[in-house]
C-alpha cells in the first residue's frame, strides 16, 4: 500500500501527478497521522540504510583486516605447523589484545562521533491532517507532500505538483553547474535523470523559488542511494589523508627491506628457520605503528567531543585537521562580523522623508511572501502596523527572489480592488526596472537627474552603514498568472534602512585569529560601502576592494593573483563567492569558509573547511564540515585551538612511535647478526610492542604548547622522516653503548641479556616520550596526567616482569641489582643526549621552513595536483 512498483511501467515521471496521487492513495492535502504510521513501518526510515560501518562488528573485524595483523595470524600458523605450540599461543593472545584495544578505543571513538552528528537532524515541511508540519527528514514517507522553498534540501525523489520559478541544483547528481529548470508535466519513460524537468531527486538543493511536491521514492529507493556508493568514491583526500598514505608507503617499503636482510642474514649464519622467519616478522611489526588508525580516530573523535563542548559540530572528522591547517577564513559579515539581529531603521520616501506609506508596501511584500524567510523581512515584520487596511489586502500571486534578479515580488488585491505588484530588492536591482518615481505624492517620469539623486542618497546611507533595499510598485490591468516579465515600467517608490551594528567583542575576536596567523577577507552580497563602513568600525583592512563587476573581468590567473592581496569582495554572486575560494587555495593557502546562506554553498563545498551556523539554510548547513552552534567568532577561535591540538597529538604519535621504533629495530637487526643468539625472542619483540602502545592513546589527552596552537599545522612528511631517521640513529647509539654493557661489563648469557635489553628498550620507548612530545626542555611542559600515569604503570610492569609467573613464557630471568642501576645509568645518559639533538633538530628545521618561505615568496605557491 502506498508505493509505486519498481517493476511498473511506465515509471512515474512519465505518469500525470493525478495518476501517481491515485496510485500512491494519497491527495494533495497530505496523509493522515495514522497512515504515517503505518506507511513508516512499512516503508522504513527515509536515510541510506543503517551504516555498517559503525557497528561494533565491523569496527572488530577492521582489526583483524591490518595486513600487520595477518601477517603475525600466518606466523602464528606457521609455528602451529612447526610444532611450536608455545611460541603459537603466545602470538595468538598478544594479537588478540592488540585487536581488542584498538577495537574499543576506535569504536568508542565512532559512537561518540555518530552522536554528535544527531544533533543536526535536518527538517522538512510537510503536509499532514491537511496542515503544515515540520519534521525529521528520516520520517518523510511515500505519498507525503513536501512544501519546498529557496534553501530546501530535497529529502526524497518525488513529482512535482505545483512550482513557480524552481531552478534546482543537481550538481551532486548529474554534475551540472547551472540549476536545472523544474516545471510539473510529464517526461519522456526514457529521459535520463537531466531530461526529467518533472520531477526532483533527494540530496539535491532548491537554488530559488518554491514547489509543492508528491513524495514516491524514499531511502535506499532513491536515484541518491543508488549513487551513493560512487559519489562517496569522489570525495578529494585531504592534505592530513595525503600524508597518512604516503607514510604507509614509507613504512611498507622500510618494512620489506628489513624483512628479507635479517631473515637471510639470520638464516646465512645457520640460525633455525622458524626462529628467523619469526624474529623477522616481528621486527617488521615492532618498527610500524600499527595502532595508528585506532589513535587517529581516537584523537579526532576527541576533538570533536571538545569542540562540540566549545559549541562546535564536526561533521566530518578529518576536517578538524583541515581547521588547524587554516590560514585565511573567509566569512560574510551579517551575523559573524554583526550582531545578525537586523534592525529596521527607517522607511523613507524616494526624497528621503518618513512615509507611512512605504511601511505599508514593505509590510505586505515580507508579510504576504512565502518563499525563504530571512533577516530582512522579519525586522520588517517586527515593524509596528501603522495602516488598519493592512489586513485587507489579499494575495494574488508571487515572484519568487533569485541571486540574478536580487529582489521579489508580491501580487496584492487592494480594498478597492485594484491590482498591484510590490517589489522589493537591491537598489540597483529595483531601480533599473523602473520608468516612474514617486514624488510628492504623484508619479513622475524618471529622468537622469531623479535617478542620479535616488543613487546619491543610497550611496551615501550605505556610507554610514545602513543596508538599504529600494521599494517599487505597478498597477497591473488584469488579474491572472504573473512571471518575472511583469517586473518592468515600475514606480519608484522610496527607501528601507536596515542597521546590523558590529558584533560586541568582534574586534578581540579578529586579533585573536590573527594572533593564529589567519587572515580574515570579508566576501559579501552587499554594496561596497556597507563592507568598507563595517571593516573600518572593526579594524578590518578596507584598502584593497574588488567588486562583482570587478571580478567578471579577471581571468582565473588574474584574480589568483589579486585575490591573496584584497581585503574585501562585495557586490559579488554565489559562483565569484566560489572562484574567490578557488583562486585562494590555487595559490596554497588552506581556506575556511564561513556561511550560512544558498548562495554560500557552492563556496562551502569548494573550501578546504567548510563552515556553517546551526540556523543555515538546509543546503548550506549539509554542505558544510563544521556547523557552530552559535554565530560567533570566539567560537571558531577556541575550534582552531582544538584542531590543532588535535593534530600536534597526532603528529606526536607517529614522530614518537616511529623513531622509537626505527632505532630498536635497526639495533635489534645489528645485534642479530653480530650476537650469538638471538638479541630478543620474537615473542618478546611483539610484547615489547605492545606495551609500549598502551601509553600512546594518552597521547590523545596530552597538553600542547602554546606555541604550537599559535601557527597552521601542515602534514610535513619530509619532516616526519628525518625525525625517524635524526632521534632513531641516536636510540640506536645508546643501545650499542648497552649491548656493550651487558657483554662486556656484566658477561650476560641469552637469556639475561634479553631480559636486560628488553626492559632497556621499553623503559627508553617510554620515557623518550617526555623528552620529545614538546620543543622545550622537557621540564618546562607537563604531559597530561593520563600520559604520565599510564608511562609510570607501564615502567612499574617492565621491571616486575621477569619476577612474575608468566616471566618463562617470554624467557625473561631476574635481574641483579647492578644489572638494573647500569641500565637506568644508560636511560639518563640517552634522555639528555636526546634533549641536545632536539634542540639541534628543531633549529635546523626552522631554517629549513624559512628558506622554503622565502622561496615560495619569489615563486608562488600551486595547487598540489591531488588538490586541483
Amino acid at each position: 500500500m502506498g508505493t509505486i512498483s519498481d517493476h511498473a511501467a511506465p515509471p512515474y515521471w512519465s505518469l500525470s501527478a493525478e495518476t501517481v496521487l491515485a496510485e500512491l492513495r494519497s491527495s494533495r492535502h497530505g496523509l493522515s497521522t495514522s497512515e504515517v504510521a503505518r506507511r513508516l513501518k512499512d516503508s522504513g526510515p527515509n536515510s541510506l540504510g543503517q551504516d555498517r560501518s559503525h557497528s561494533a562488528t565491523a569496527a572488530l573485524a577492521r582489526q583483524f583486516r591490518s595486513p600487520l595483523v595477518l601477517i603475525l595470524i600466518a606466523a602464528a600458523a606457521i609455528s602451529a605447523f612447526v610444532g611450536e605450540g608455545h611460541e603459537t599461543l603466545i602470538i595468538s593472545i598478544i594479537v588478540l589484545a592488540s585487536c581488542l584495544l584498538g577495537f574499543f578505543q576506535e569504536y568508542g571513538a565512532s559512537q561518540a562521533t555518530e552522536k554528535l552528528k544527531r544533533r543536526l537532524s535536518q527538517k522538512a515541511v510537510v503536509l499532514r491532517n491537511g496542515a503544515e508540519s515540520t519534521i525529521r527528514v528520516e520520517e518523510v514517507v511515500p505519498g507525503d507532500i513536501l512544501h519546498l522553498s529557496a534553501g530546501s534540501l530535497i529529502p526524497a525523489d518525488g513529482i512535482i505538483l505545483e512550482a513557480r520559478d524552481l531552478n534546482v541544483s543537481e550538481a551532486v547528481l548529474t554534475g551540472e553547474t547551472f540549476p536545472a529548470v523544474k516545471i510539473p508535466g510529464i517526461a519522456e519513460a526514457g529521459a535520463p535523470l537531466s531530461r526529467r524537468s518533472n520531477v526532483v531527486f533527494a540530496g539535491t538543493s532548491v537554488r530559488s523559488g518554491k514547489a509543492c511536491v508528491l513524495t514516491v521514492k524514499t531511502g535506499i529507493h532513491t536515484e541518491f542511494a543508488s549513487i551513493a556508493e560512487s559519489l562517496e568514491r569522489q570525495v578529494p583526500e585531504t592534505e592530513f589523508s595525503r600524508g597518512i598514505r604516503r607514510f604507509g608507503l614509507l613504512m611498507t617499503e622500510i618494512m620489506f627491506v628489513m624483512v628479507i636482510l635479517v631473515f637471510f642474514a639470520n638464516a646465512l649464519i645457520g640460525r633455525p628457520l622458524i626462529d628467523s622467519i619469526l624474529f623477522s616478522l616481528a621486527l617488521a611489526v615492532g618498527l610500524t605503528p600499527e595502532l595508528l588508525p585506532a589513535i587517529i580516530s581516537v584523537t579526532l573523535a576527541r576533538g570533536a567531543r571538545a569542540m562540540a563542548a566549545n559549541g562546535v559540530i564536526v561533521r566530518r572528522l578529518e576536517a578538524i585537521e583541515s581547521l588547524g591547517s587554516m590560514d585565511i577564513l573567509c566569512t560574510d559579515k551579517t551575523g559573524t562580523l554583526t550582531e545578525g539581529v537586523i534592525r529596521l531603521d527607517s522607511c523613507l520616501d524616494a526624497s528621503g522623508q518618513r512615509s507611512d506609506d512605504v511601511l505599508l508596501l514593505a509590510r505586505l511584500n515580507a508579510t504576504l511572501q512565502s518563499g525563504l524567510t530571512n533577516p530582512l523581512d522579519e525586522a520588517i515584520l517586527a515593524a509596528e502596523e501603522t495602516d488598519a487596511r493592512e489586513r485587507s489586502f489579499v494575495k494574488r500571486d508571487e515572484i519568487p527572489y533569485d541571486f540574478v534578479r536580487k529582489r521579489m515580488s508580491v501580487i496584492v488585491a487592494s480594498p478597492e480592488g485594484d491590482i498591484v505588484l510590490i517589489c522589493k530588492g537591491a537598489v540597483d536591482g529595483v531601480l533599473g526596472i523602473c520608468s516612474t518615481i514617486r514624488d510628492a505624492g504623484k508619479e513622475a517620469s524618471l529622468d537622469p537627474e531623479k535617478r542620479d539623486a535616488v543613487e546619491g542618497k543610497y550611496q551615501s546611507w550605505s556610507q554610514q552603514g545602513f543596508r538599504v533595499l529600494g521599494l517599487a510598485t505597478r498597477r497591473l490591468a488584469t488579474p491572472g498568472l504573473y512571471a518575472r516579465t511583469d517586473e518592468n515600467g515600475l514606480c519608484f517608490e522610496g527607501f528601507l534602512l536596515f542597521l546590523d551594528p558590529p558584533k560586541q567583542g568582534i574586534q578581540r575576536c579578529l586579533s585573536e585569529l590573527a594572533r593564529r596567523d589567519i587572515t580574515v577577507k570579508v566576501i559579501s552580497g552587499d554594496n561596497r560601502y556597507v563592507a568598507a563602513h563595517l571593516a573600518a568600525a572593526i579594524g578590518l583592512s578596507s584598502d584593497r576592494i574588488l567588486t562583482g563587476a570587478d571580478l567578471s573581468k579577471l581571468s582565473s590567473q588574474a584574480l589568483a593573483a589579486k585575490a591573496a592581496h584584497t581585503d574585501l569582495f562585495a557586490e559579488v554572486d554565489p559562483n565569484q563567492k566560489e572562484s574567490i575560494v578557488r583562486a585562494l587555495r590555487s595559490r596554497g593557502h588552506v581556506v575556511g569558509y564561513l556561511g550560512d546562506g544558498i548562495n554560500d554553498a557552492p563556496a562551502l563545498h569548494e573550501a578546504d573547511i567548510g563552515i556553517s551556523v546551526d540556523s543555515a539554510v538546509d543546503v548550506a548547513r549539509e554542505a558544510a564540515d563544521m556547523v557552530l552552534l552559535k554565530r560567533d567568532l570566539g567560537v571558531l577561535v577556541q575550534g582552531v585551538d582544538d584542531g590543532r591540538t588535535t593534530f600536534a597529538n597526532t603528529m606526536k604519535y607517529i614522530s614518537i612511535t616511529t623513531s622509537a621504533n626505527f632505532g630498536n629495530m635497526i639495533s635489534m637487526a645489528l645485534a642479530s647478526v653480530a650476537l650469538p643468539f638471538l638479541p630478543l625472542l620474537a615473542q618478546q619483540v611483539l610484547l615489547n610492542n605492545f606495551l609500549s602502545d598502551i601509553p600512546s592513546f594518552a597521547i590523545a589527552t596530552d597538553n600542547v604548547d602554546e606555541e604550537d596552537r599559535r601557527r597552521p599545522r601542515h602534514w610535513e612528511i619530509g619532516s616526519v622522516r628525518r625525525f625517524m631517521v635524526t632521534f632513531g640513529l641516536v636510540s640506536s647509539l645508546f643501545d650499542l653503548l648497552t649491548f656493550g654493557f651487558l657483554i662486556f661489563l656484566v658477561g650476560a648469557g641469552e637469556r639475561h641479556f634479553q631480559t636486560a635489553w628488553f626492559a632497556e628498550s621499553l623503559l627508553t620507548e617510554l620515557l623518550i616520550v617526555f623528552i620529545i612530545r614538546t620543543r622545550k626542555r622537557f621540564w618546562q611542559s607537563w604531559p597530561s596526567r593520563l600520559l604520565a600515569a599510564l608511562s609510570a604503570l607501564i615502567i612499574s610492569v617492565t621491571f616486575a616482569l621477569p619476577f612474575l609467573p608468566v616471566a618463562r613464557w617470554f624467557g625473561f630471568v631476574p635481574l641483579p641489582l647492578p644489572t638494573i642501576l647500569g641500565l637506568v645509568s644508560i636511560s639518563v645518559m640517552y634522555l639528555l643526549s636526546s634533549e641536545l639533538a632536539k634542540y639541534w633538530f628543531f633549529r635546523r628545521e626552522d631554517q629549513r621552513r624559512q628558506r622554503a618561505g622565502r622561496n615560495r615568496r619569489r615563486s608562488p605557491r600551486r595547487l598540489p595536483p591531488e588538490r586541483a
